[in-house]
């Protein structure tokens, strides 16, 4: 939608690859070539107005409003919990059959397209033969991961003492915290919400500078160290099947291992509740204290603060993750994020966001607004002004 007022010739999206053989076939027809065209551009009008019209539909809190209105925490009674470790510590080779223990294999039938609940799907009348065949394949390659050692898996995690001001978490050195160590930031909550309901931001659960000490905590891991000698393995034979099912497991592996690692934090690195005793099923319902964010979800949906991550738990020695110029994750079966500990702190949603928060974000991180408004372009409440204008002011 964005492009086409800058191209001349057609500009067309198409959800797939092979969708685009019909595309390229209007376009290079001349008897239909130009209503294609024509009729391709008046739908990209109708979507830049409806896409501005949600953009300014809902009311906008202003940043000091909303920072009004924050998650009211009492933090003259709480004691916050002390991690029995500070600093970082790794995991190298972990169990990939501890961690296949953990795994969700709700969202590993969703990657193939098969909607249902795990087990239920696997009898369900519609996609129970498929899911169960599905399944058995799953099985089979991941007693092979398991007994051949096609994948490792690595992480790395760290607790520091922290503080917040505002959006923003300050990290210490040490308990003494007269050195910062980083600054992780966060956004705020800017749009309508119900009557009582704050507008929150994850800084909110750590308790603000000068109100007493508090802890907070980062980890990075991957469970696809390994796999690309079996891609190629699988792609020299055209086996995309199994090269599909590698990578899906891998994936599951990897949330797997972010889940029990989170368990082990809990329990023992953090320790703050050390007779937490749930299922599986317990677990994936979130029936725990504390919470995981990752950057670049709802809650945190700047990418860019993994850089933030990356430098202090040294990510790429520590745990053999790299970023890509993109902030993406490689190996790609890959998580990250932060320990938050308070037993109020809960998943949110950014959403919308005015221009007075990238503002004040872009100075927070020392970066230019236009370099925010790129990659918090969904969360944008407003139409940024466009490059050109803004170097011909």
């Amino acid at each position: 939608m964005r492009i086409d007022p800058q191209y001349e010739g057609p500009v067309v999206y198409v959800k797939d690859a092979s969708r685009s053989v019909g595309v390229c076939q209007q376009l290079v027809t001349p008897a239909t070539r130009e209503a294609y065209s024509a009729r391709i551009k008046s739908e990209h009008g109708l979507r830049r107005s409806q896409h501005g019209a949600r953009r300014t539909k809902s009311p906008q809190f202003t940043l000091a409003q909303a920072r009004a209105n924050r998650t009211r925490i009492d933090w003259s009674t709480y004691a916050p919990p002390v991690p029995r470790m500070l600093g970082v510590r790794t995991f190298e080779h972990y169990s990939i059959e501890e961690l296949a223990r953990y795994i969700d294999w709700t969202p590993f039938f969703q990657a193939w397209e098969l909607r249902g609940k795990f087990p239920d799907i696997l009898t369900d009348a519609q996609f129970g033969e498929q899911a169960s065949s599905l399944y058995a394949d799953a099985r089979k390659m991941l007693r092979s991961v398991i007994r051949e050692g096609w994948l490792q898996a690595r992480a790395v995690i760290g607790f520091f003492p922290a503080n917040s001001i505002d959006e923003d978490v300050e990290l210490y050195r040490d308990d003494a915290r007269t050195q910062v160590l980083e600054r992780v930031h966060f956004l705020r909550q800017q749009k309508d919400l119900p009557e009582g309901k704050p507008h929150g931001a994850l800084a909110d659960f750590i308790a603000p500078k000068g109100s007493g000490r508090d802890y907070f905590g980062a980890f990075a891991l991957t469970a696809g160290i390994g796999i690309e000698p079996h891609l190629q393995r699988f792609e020299a034979a055209h086996d995309d099947y199994s090269s599909i099912m590698l990578k899906v497991l891998a994936d599951r592996l990897a949330e797997a291992f972010a889940e029990r690692l989170h368990e082990r934090v809990r329990r023992e690195f953090w320790g703050y509740a050390p007779d937490e005793k749930l299922g599986n099923e317990q677990m994936i319902r979130e029936e725990y204290r504390g919470i995981r964010p990752a950057p670049g979800y709802p809650a945190c949906p700047d990418h860019t603060e993994k850089a933030t991550l990356w430098r202090l738990l040294e990510v790429d020695h520590n745990a053999g993750i790299a970023l890509t110029e993109s902030y993406a994750m490689y190996p790609t079966a890959a998580v990250s994020g932060w320990y938050f500990s308070h037993p109020q702190s809960r998943y949110l949603a950014v959403g919308r966001i005015d221009r007075d928060q990238v503002e004040d974000y872009a100075l927070r991180k020392g970066m230019s607004v236009d370099e925010v408004e790129r990659w918090l372009a969904p969360n944008l409440g407003y139409e940024p002004e466009p490059v050109e204008a803004l170097l011909t002011a």
